[in-house]
């Protein structure tokens, strides 16, 4: 067996100094060549470190993204997602699978959102119960609107309609203030239940108008129509999705919206603004959020998609017969709306003593 070739070079100062290091072909290598094979090895290093993010980082999105809807099946979150869900998967280039999350006024879905990993493929439907009413009305909810979550864009806010049982002798805003003035507690409004939209629109236009009506809260939506339509409660301010078909029959008298102008769905219908009370709007919201920490990019790409899904005509048809507002933000924005959105509703809680049922 042939022994392995070394080059000695000569001690200094008593070192024995003996390198083995060779070619790759056998031949020993001077000092003067080892240092340059090391210095281009450590440069070589330095470059496979320096590009190899960039030669294996991936475009957003590669895989299916989940849609979190903290709603279930068939409400009208849902079948407003849905539509949005399948007009995102083109610009995005990924399927967008809505995942029902339902129960516990939204609260429940929106936890699971808040728990998701933030690596953007995780998207949740954010509302005005969810985001805005529930953390300041519940205090025991496992998220926070404002620190767990990362806005994307508002899509859209949807107001009520002030409506009327019939039998009501008011037919302006300013008829129907005379009137509870002069029979303070007598007149009575439904709700939806305690804290939402319908609840809470009702609470502040009586903090703005001195009025005192008696709040009746039903489980859920349907079943407070049902309480105006039969009379069993004077009035609600209720969706205008929900008013309108009724005020058209004559079943309710729709006298004024809560938005801060006039509605398409209903343009001979005054705002409560314009009727007397100057100031007065309120509605609800929807807009899409993704949990906290995920990467800005990541955000902007998602906010580029969601304003070309919801500026498609058949978007803003729904929207319109649904009596929807079409909005569309940049994330800044919509995090600057969602901040005084959470501090407009702690402050109608707080001065209508409203607790959780």
């Amino acid at each position: 067996m042939n022994a392995t070739p070394t080059t000695v070079i000569p001690a200094k100062a008593g070192i024995h100094n003996t390198v083995s290091l060779e070619t790759p072909f056998g031949y020993p290598l001077s000092r003067e060549r080892q240092s340059r094979w090391w210095r281009a090895g450590a440069l070589f290093a330095l470059a496979v470190c320096t590009l190899s993010p960039v030669a294996h980082a991936q475009p957003y999105p590669v895989k299916p993204i989940r849609f979190i809807v903290p709603w279930t099946p068939g409400s009208g979150t849902d079948l407003m997602s849905r539509m949005l869900a399948q007009r995102l998967s083109e610009p995005l280039g990924q399927p967008v699978v809505v995942d029902n999350r339902g129960g516990a006024g939204a609260i429940i879905g929106t936890e699971a959102a808040a728990k998701a990993l933030p690596d953007g493929y995780t998207i949740y439907v954010g509302g005005s119960v969810s985001m805005a009413i529930s953390p300041v009305l519940y205090k025991k909810v496992a998220y926070d609107p404002i620190k767990d979550f990362a806005p994307v864009s508002l899509m859209t806010k949807f107001f009520n309609a002030v409506a009327l049982h019939p039998s009501v002798p008011a037919k302006s805003i300013k008829e129907l203030i005379a009137l509870s003035k002069a029979k303070p507690g007598e007149l009575t409004f439904a709700s939806a239940g305690s804290g939402s939209t319908s609840h809470l629109s009702g609470e502040l236009f009586m903090n703005m108008t001195g009025v005192k009506w008696v709040h009746v809260p039903y489980k859920g939506g349907g079943q407070s129509i049902t309480g105006v339509l039969s009379g069993e409660a004077h009035m609600m301010l209720a969706p205008i999705s929900t008013a309108a078909p009724h005020g058209k029959t004559g079943r309710m008298r729709v006298i004024a919206v809560t938005s801060a102008k006039r509605v398409a769905s209903l343009p001979e219908i005054p705002t409560v603004n314009e009727s007397g009370v100057p100031g007065f709007e309120y509605g609800g919201w929807q807009g899409l959020l993704t949990p906290a920490g995920v990467a800005p990019e990541m955000i902007a790409r998602l906010n580029g998609a969601v304003l070309k899904a919801i500026h498609t005509p058949e978007f803003k048809d729904y929207l319109q017969q649904e009596g929807s507002e079409l909005v569309g933000s940049t994330p800044d924005a919509f995090g600057a709306f969602l901040r005084d959105e959470v501090v407009k509703h702690a402050k109608i809680v707080r001065s209508a003593g409203i607790k959780p049922q």
